[in-house]
């Protein structure tokens, strides 16, 4: 496989957006009361960091069945590298307390459809 930078440009030759984002895949760390107690302020770090623009998309996943919650996340930064990208994860107070840990990876998304729907009269969105 080619290094990230020549597949990056590989993919923008062809066309692809080939847009960098990084993906965090948060799990806890073993205390689940200690996840419990963290969710307010991670709630609030996150609200901060969509405001700040840097939060893309965020919230939990299933189990391997899809039927339970685990209390994993998937967290999509916007940064300019993966150092910023690691100070925001490292700066979430799950990680930052030790209620979840957490791996990180570079994502490139360059395929895909985002609907948004925008009713004016009603005064409502509708992302699908």
């Amino acid at each position: 496989m080619p290094a990230w930078e020549e597949y990056k440009a590989q993919a923008k030759s062809r066309g692809a957006l080939a847009m960098e984002l990084f993906m965090v895949r948060s799990k806890p760390a073993g205390d689940m009361e200690l996840v419990k107690a963290t969710l307010p302020d991670h709630l609030a770090y996150q609200k901060g960091l969509q405001d700040a623009g840097s939060l893309f998309l965020a919230g939990p996943v299933s189990d391997e069945t899809g039927d339970q919650m685990n209390a994993e996340g998937m967290i999509i930064y916007r940064a300019a590298d993966m150092d910023a990208a690691k100070a925001l994860a490292d700066g979430d107070p799950m990680h930052a307390n030790g209620a979840r840990t957490y791996e990180m990876r570079k994502w490139m998304i360059n395929e895909g459809c985002l609907n948004v729907t925008v009713n004016l009269a009603g005064q409502s969105v509708d992302f699908s």
